[in-house]
């Protein structure tokens, strides 16, 4: 027997919190060299985790918020934490359901070469598994 394809956490999560974010947050994957003038923005990086081989997967996901201000990077990263510890946990999409959720390291300054933005990062364990 062979196992399914594991999950794309990221998509499905860009999905799923730009829903909730709403149009004046971009949710992406990737950033590029536009950066400084899509503030805000929060980058969705799935960075390893663990399955059980069959359906389940553990993910761990750094999310990174880009916004103009420390504080508004901070109140973000807060915001996405809220949202993945009691929104995200026990919720699903068209593609994933979603189980328990927890921080691997919570929301913290991280250095970022360009001086005209301030960047917040957090890791999350996200427990799911695809819909069928």
């Amino acid at each position: 027997m062979t196992s399914p394809p594991p999950l794309d956490v990221e998509l499905v999560l860009i999905g799923w919190l730009q829903a909730r974010l709403g149009e004046d947050v971009l949710v992406r994957d990737e950033t590029d060299n536009n950066l400084l003038n899509e503030l805000p923005t929060v980058q969705i990086e799935a960075v390893g985790g663990n399955d059980d081989g069959f359906r389940l997967d553990r993910p761990l996901v750094d999310v990174n918020v880009y916004a103009a201000t420390r504080g508004a990077a901070i109140s973000l990263a807060g915001t996405v934490r809220d949202l993945i510890l009691h929104e995200l946990r026990g919720s699903s999409t068209e593609s994933a359901v979603f189980g328990r959720t927890g921080t691997v390291s919570l929301p913290a300054v991280r250095p970022y070469e360009n001086t005209g933005l301030r960047r917040v990062g957090a890791t999350y364990e996200i427990f799911c598994h695809p819909v069928s």
